[in-house]
């Protein structure tokens, strides 16, 4: 022992022990302190002795006041690494200073500041047996260096249970590399195998682990292509030279959504699941598992033996278990418990008995499954039945333990030592970051259960299903719950995997479950699930899976932001056939019998669909499609690889091409409708017969995925293709002599978009960089250059080091301006002089993923995250039309060459075809929130002012137009209705009040009697007089004929 514990912090300990007694939970506590020496075994057998569990606290700290300074800076550490850091807060003030050199928790590196960063990071911790691999850990802390001045990427490779995981996290135990070069802190995330939804998820969980100030407290990225933006703008300006870490990569397209020019370490089995990404890369190879010597150390450390008293059958169990930590950590944990078996288990693993049905990779199962095998049948009978219990779980999912205090219907104490048991034998892992302990299972093992009891899961399911109803029969899970959020995301999945589909109808045609759901996680994930169980949904009832659907598609911008909206009133404007519509009227109707208030919609039924036709030709999203010049094809491109090209009158389908290796991006056709061009993330650029699907063209000179391709416009004999790509650069192929004539150089980032003038002199490119660049189409000069970022930073509400990403440019018809999109704005340039024009908030809560000129007009679509796309007038900076139906995100929107069209492709793996006019025509007048109402004779008669400064009366029931005015100038502010409709007023900006008589139709009286904007007006009960008040601060009272006046002044 060494000097006694400083008088302060002594004071400190005895100032909170009530506090620490009352909470902490004294096992995992001592696992640390024992581990970094500061606690005897003996010490620990003191604790456990005692009854309850504050006495237990109580006696741990009475010992920890009998050491040294090491032993409260141990303690220290554990609460933190625990998620006690309200209770590690009290004690912060009290921490003794200690020189690092003589530091017990700074041996090895792993410093209190290192346990502190990898705790709030989520970072694993070391295995219940773990062995040091530093020729390993230090190649991968070399490749970890290199991206201590750039963005980059490492990637640890190896097969399956060969320790990846554990090497990346033990690496980062590392206090210099920390300090270094990632002093912006390390994020973990476990991605493993995963659908669009189930990303969408760890990029929204990871977004709020990131965004604890709620920087974003308005709503979570309603798809990944806008979280992709977020986590960007949060690794670069809330985290600058943070290390993120994505742990399991099965895929190399999950990658797309975090490749924003981070550093990035992940740990994959595929070596080229990182080739598509942009930046530097850096590889580490762990083909070959654990060496055979440290295979024996890992069994020496489970029996308590020196590796050279390990009997000659450890070699033979060694070369069995084929290098993977996995197995030799299951074999050690049974000779533990059997020391006298190692004939007996190396026998085992030799006859391999258990045989797959189905292997998910190349992988040699048979050495982990053997081990996993006799390890499940040295379980007690119970024990056996728990385990076969966690069959259920999903892939890289934590779960806490309150989960399996349902499952087992016990309490938390009794739940946790069982999970302890499993952890103890290397059967489950667990993950104890905060006070809640979380269990999971590698993806290996839980393949190894799935497989071993195929023919019980659905009982498994249904188990999980019923005790969980059976816990909340009389209420739901609640937000401050531990198992709430496991619930809600899984739920869903278990009835659908026990064949519960009564329950699970009910449970998804539940508005009170949407509420609830869609509240905590936003509305993307119950989407994902009425796609997902369709099937299942429409046995039920096809039309009600459809009502909940397009009610969550279409209220999605709505239903992710904060403050929350009422859903029972979004519910209330759905059509009166909807059941979305019943359940809310029936829930309003309770809820007003108690005081709470609704309105209902009276004429939601005049509202109409106005697209064309819709067209569903592809299996997955639809990235993007295009008209052919004559208007008659579409062709179509998306995430199933393949290229459609089907009748723009009909949708019939005239030709389908398996294009590419990966998604097709783009598509294009040529001027003359002879060839459609693709480009992919396969890094190919093709070009195909547009009638006979015949490939023409092969160009594969991009070193990374090609965003976007265009043909030339004027010369159809030409054969001009221009492509962008992530590799930085815009290249012009020909076509004829198929080769690459230029390449242009200049961008500094990924290239998103690229577009010919429409005289085909000048090409145009955007770029991540935050850069719109203009060239010349023939020399490839770089003729400007406009730096985007520039018009952010002008702006109150951006920073100087802002990042934004330029996603789109198109040219106005006439070659005189372009209009790129970035975040939430248009900006539009003028193309000689450079100066921006005009700059266009389009939206507040959602970004811009698209945007396109119409030819021969003044209006911009712009394709939004929140599902619709918008049509904005230029010249007037005001929106004309508002399109919605698509039931995801809109990828793309495109005009036909006249303009008379406009397609928006989606996520929802529909292309929605439109006619520009009557868009614009439906929405061509908009109805200004200055309005009158009176409501006579049960009608609802609306006076309202419109966009084309007229007073509208309108029949509220029916939408019909009884009456408006002519144009008025200036602007109208205000306007009202006499209560026997016989008469309207208006008062605009310039201090005008004018009356009209609605049975003539003609204006009775105009009189400028205020000297500024007339801000309200009101007739009395008898339509004789008039009142009006104004920003000069009078009031005005007027006989409606006769125009006597009374003038009353107010001062503020």
């Amino acid at each position: 022992m060494g000097i006694k514990m400083d008088l302060n912090a002594r004071s400190y300990l005895l100032q909170n022990c009530k506090s620490l007694e009352r909470d902490i939970k004294t096992s995992y506590i001592m696992d640390h302190m024992i581990a970094d020496e500061a606690l005897t075994l003996q010490d620990e057998e003191t604790v456990k002795a005692q009854t309850t569990q504050r006495e237990r606290a109580a006696m741990l700290l009475k010992i920890i006041l009998t050491k040294d300074n090491y032993a409260y800076i141990s303690f220290y550490n554990a609460l933190l690494h625990e998620g006690y850091k309200d209770l590690a807060a009290l004690l912060q003030d009290g921490i003794p200073i200690i020189s690092p050199q003589n530091g017990k928790n700074s041996t090895d590196g792993v410093t209190s500041y290192v346990k502190t960063v990898l705790c709030e990071g989520g970072v694993p911790q070391r295995p219940v047996v773990f062995v040091t691999r530093p020729e390993l850990t230090k190649t991968i802390q070399q490749k970890l260096y290199r991206l201590k001045n750039d963005s980059g990427w490492v990637i640890v490779y190896g097969m399956a249970g060969c320790g990846k995981s554990v090497l990346a996290a033990e690496a980062l135990r590392d206090h210099s590399l920390l300090k270094d070069c990632f002093p912006g802190g390390v994020h973990w995330v476990s991605v493993g195998k995963q659908d669009k939804s189930g990303l969408l998820m760890k990029l929204q969980n990871l977004c709020m682990r990131l965004d604890q100030d709620f920087t974003f407290l308005q709503r979570p990225p309603l798809n990944t292509e806008e979280a992709k933006d977020r986590l960007r703008w949060l690794m670069l300006r809330k985290y600058p030279r943070s290390l993120l870490v994505l742990d399991d990569i099965w895929d190399s397209w999950v990658l797309k959504a975090f490749d924003s020019h981070c550093r990035i370490l992940i740990t994959s089995r595929d070596r080229s699941v990182a080739d598509s990404v942009s930046g530097n890369r850096y590889e580490v190879p762990l083909e070959s598992g654990l060496s055979h010597d440290k295979a024996l150390e890992i069994l020496s450390l489970f029996v308590n033996m020196e590796i050279m008293e390990l009997p000659e059958k450890a070699n033979s169990i060694v070369r069995e278990c084929k290098g993977s930590p996995l197995v030799v950590s299951l074999i050690g944990a049974l000779l533990r418990d059997f020391p006298n078996r190692w004939d007996y288990y190396h026998k085992q693993l030799q006859n391999k008995q258990f045989k797959r049905i189905r292997k998910s990779s190349s992988y040699d199962y048979e050495a982990l499954d053997e081990a996993m095998s006799i390890s499940v049948e040295m379980l007690r009978k119970d024990l056996k039945d728990y385990y076969a219990d966690l069959s259920v779980l999903q892939k890289d999912v934590q779960v806490p333990s309150k989960v399996f205090c349902i499952l087992w219907d016990m309490e938390t104490e009794e739940a946790e030592d069982i999970l302890q048991e499993f952890v103890n034998k290397s059967l489950l892992f667990c993950d104890r970051n905060g006070k809640s302990f979380r269990y999971y299972l590698h993806d290996l093992q839980l393949d190894f259960l799935t497989e071993k009891n195929r023919s019980q899961l659905q009982e498994l399911h249904k188990k999980a299903v019923h005790q969980y109803k059976r816990h909340y029969k009389y209420s739901v899970p609640t937000p401050s719950q531990e198992d709430c959020m496991y619930w809600y995301n899984f739920l869903a999945y278990h009835m659908a995997s026990a064949d519960m589909h009564e329950e699970l109808c009910a449970l998804l045609f539940s508005l009170d479950w949407i509420k609830t759901k869609t509240e905590l996680v936003g509305p993307a994930h119950l989407i994902h699930e009425y796609v997902e169980y369709s099937r299942i949904l429409d046995q039920k009832d096809a039309i009600v899976r459809e009502n909940f659907q397009e009610f969550l598609s279409l209220n999605g911008h709505l239903l992710g932001r904060q403050p929350f909206p009422d859903v029972v009133q979004l519910g209330l404007c759905q059509p009166e056939n909807s059941e979305v519509y019943r359940q809310a009227k029936l829930q309003a109707q309770q809820e007003c019998a108690t005081g709470s208030f609704y309105v209902e919609w009276m004429n939601k039924q005049s509202m109409k669909n106005i697209y064309r036709l819709v067209v569903r030709p592809h299996t997955d999203a639809v990235y993007h499609a295009c008209f052919s010049q004559d208007k008659q094809r579409i062709a179509s491109c998306g995430s199933d690889k393949t290229l459609q090209i089907f009748k723009a009158e009909s949708g019939e389908k005239l030709l389908e091409v398996k294009a590419h290796d990966d998604e097709v991006l783009c598509c294009a056709f040529s001027a003359d409708d002879k060839f459609v061009a693709t480009c992919s993330v396969d890094k190919k650029v093709k070009v195909w017969n547009s009638r006979t699907g015949q490939l023409v063209n092969l160009f594969d000179e991009h070193a990374e995925q090609v965003n976007c391709c265009q043909f030339n416009h004027m010369n159809p004999r030409l054969y001009l293709l221009a492509t962008c790509s992530n590799d930085t650069t815009i290249k012009l192929w020909d076509l004829k002599k198929n080769y690459c004539r230029n390449t242009m150089f200049g961008h500094i980032n990924s290239v998103t978009h690229c577009r010919f003038s429409p005289d085909d002199k000048y090409v145009a490119s955007c770029s991540t960089d935050g850069t719109l660049k203009i060239w010349d189409a023939r020399s490839a000069n770089e003729l400007k250059t406009i730096d985007v970022r520039d018009c952010f930073r002008n702006s109150d509400e951006y920073r100087d080091d802002v990042e934004v990403l330029v996603k789109c440019c198109c040219w106005s018809s006439d070659g005189a301006t372009v209009v790129v999109a970035a975040k939430n704005k248009l900006f539009l340039f003028d193309v000689k002089t450079s100066d921006l024009l005009a700059e266009i908030l389009i939206s507040c809560h959602s970004t811009i993923q698209y945007c396109d000129f119409c030819p021969n007009s003044q209006m911009v679509a712009v394709a939004l995250s929140h599902y619709s796309v918008e049509i904005w007038d230029i010249e007037t900076y005001s929106k004309t039309a508002d399109c919605r139906g698509h039931m995801s995100w809109v990828h793309s929107v495109t005009f036909s060459v006249d303009g008379s069209l406009f397609l928006t492709s989606s996520d929802d793996q529909t292309i929605r075809i439109w006619e520009t006019n009557k868009v614009c025509k439906s929405s061509a007048v908009v109805l200004k929130r200055e309005i009158d109402v009176l409501f006579p004779r049960n009608e609802a008669i609306i006076l309202a002012i419109d966009s084309l400064k007229r007073l509208q009366l309108i029949n509220g029931c029916t939408g019909q137009t009884l009456y408006h005015t002519e144009a008025q100038e200036p602007f109208i502010c205000c306007c009202c209705l006499s209560e026997d409709l016989q008469t309207a007023a208006l008062g605009d900006e310039d201090g005008t009040v004018k009356v009209f008589s609605l049975t003539s139709g003609k204006m009775v009286k105009s009189r400028t009697g205020h000297r500024k904007a007339v801000q309200h007006c009101q007739f009395t009960s008898d339509g004789q007089t008039l009142l009006s008040s104004s920003d000069d601060s009078t009031i005005q009272v007027q006989n409606c004929f006769e125009w006597l006046l009374v003038m009353m002044q107010f001062f503020s």
